[in-house]
């Protein structure tokens, strides 16, 4: 009766199992997987309530790529970082999750492939199979730093690829593409006739700085590219709901890709009105939440690796984000490493096969998390490495 495209299993995983039981039983959990800012006691600023007093938000006047305040908001935005956009390359859409979906219709066909990175946050896979294509991996490497695998990226490549995804900086690993990788990439995407996807949400949050850092695809002149954003990440505002893309790549091929995207925005019309309304001012108290986030991840990265020193584990190079990788001794599977911590430790942490890392044992953990749960629950990971506990 239902569509192959839905999962044949919605059964809970062993970790969010565990999860349950142990809420249950009332135990307190440590969660170091918080990546709601809405529910990490970030501070927000009263100017975001009062940007829905405007008297336009009772009227409905449909515009398929965005209103035009509104997709100047978002050219303002990019201004204030230093990259001038057009506002007719941007077009407006509820979410990121959006944006892929309106790009994978763009530029697929059913049974086409797109690649993607590897690890990566597990969303990919799922918004490939709602419209039919295939996701391919190709990897980053990790020596010290992390990098793409060029020459495996390109043996992933097949005549089928329309598309190549990257996520800059990657989440969790919060490795930033460099410009020389982008150079190539350009060069790959242009003689293959093939789009590059950057999904750009945590790029306002380095860590430190680095000249060598491509921080967008928005200048991109010799392939079809695409740089998507949006409140979720730049504001700390998931609710609200505006993402957006911008086109960039050369002119004739943009205005093309820029016009189909419209038709299909104008099938789903799915960005509300209020929020368009509030974009300006929603983007300008933005930054305010942003100096915040940045604050609470340089304070709780300082704390992991103080708490982490001498112990059996190791952070793993981060350059921005909210995330940052430790590397766990492989005496045990990243899975029985989560599910003792959670058990014996009241500490929540994600096992990194939840983000395809190719190799035992990483475990995730968020920045974002208050500063007392992190200290606490970094505490105890420490008291766990140092006296594991007996497997099985």
């Amino acid at each position: 009766m239902f569509s192959s495209r839905c999962p044949p299993d919605f059964q809970p995983n062993l970790l969010t199992r565990t999860l349950e039981a142990r809420r249950s039983a009332g135990a307190r959990i440590f969660d170091l997987t918080e990546s709601n800012p809405t529910r990490a006691g970030i501070v927000y600023p009263p100017g975001i309530l009062a940007a829905f007093q405007d008297p336009r938000i009772l009227r409905y006047d449909p515009a398929p790529a965005g209103t035009p305040e509104a997709r100047e908001a978002v050219a303002a935005w990019y201004a204030r970082r230093g990259c001038a956009v057009d506002p007719a390359r941007i077009l407006l859409t509820a979410s990121t999750s959006e944006a892929y979906a309106y790009l994978f219709k763009l530029l697929c066909d059913p049974g086409d492939c797109v690649l993607a990175p590897r690890p990566s946050y597990p969303l990919f896979e799922f918004l490939a199979r709602m419209e039919s294509i295939e996701v391919r991996q190709y990897p980053l490497v990790y020596h010290g730093g992390w990098a793409i695998d060029m020459q495996a990226l390109a043996a992933a490549l097949t005549p089928r690829t329309r598309a190549l995804v990257l996520v800059n900086p990657n989440n969790p690993t919060g490795s930033y593409l460099k410009r020389g990788e982008l150079g190539e990439l350009v060069q790959i995407a242009a003689a293959r006739g093939i789009a590059l996807i950057s999904d750009e949400v945590f790029s306002d949050y380095a860590l430190a700085e680095d000249p060598e850092r491509a921080l967008t695809l928005a200048g991109v002149e010799d392939c079809l590219a695409f740089s998507l954003s949006g409140l979720s990440k730049v504001a700390g505002l998931p609710q609200m709901k505006l993402g957006w893309m911008v086109a960039a790549g050369p002119e004739k091929l943009r205005q093309d890709a820029l016009a189909r995207l419209e038709w299909i925005a104008d099938t789903y019309l799915s960005v509300s009105t209020p929020v368009q309304c509030a974009a300006r001012t929603l983007l300008a108290e933005g930054e305010s939440v942003q100096h915040h986030i940045r604050e609470r991840a340089a304070a709780n990265l300082a704390w992991a690796r103080q708490a982490l020193r001498g112990s059996p584990a190791s952070i793993l190079q981060v350059e921005g984000g909210w995330s940052i990788t430790l590397q766990v001794p492989r005496v045990w599977s990243e899975e029985e490493w989560a599910i003792e911590l959670l058990e014996r430790h009241q500490v929540l942490v994600q096992p990194g096969f939840f983000y395809d890392f190719e190799a035992e044992a990483f475990l995730i953990v968020s920045l974002l998390t208050e500063p007392a749960v992190f200290r606490e629950g970094m505490e105890r990971v420490r008291q766990a490495l140092s006296q594991p506990p007996p497997s099985g």
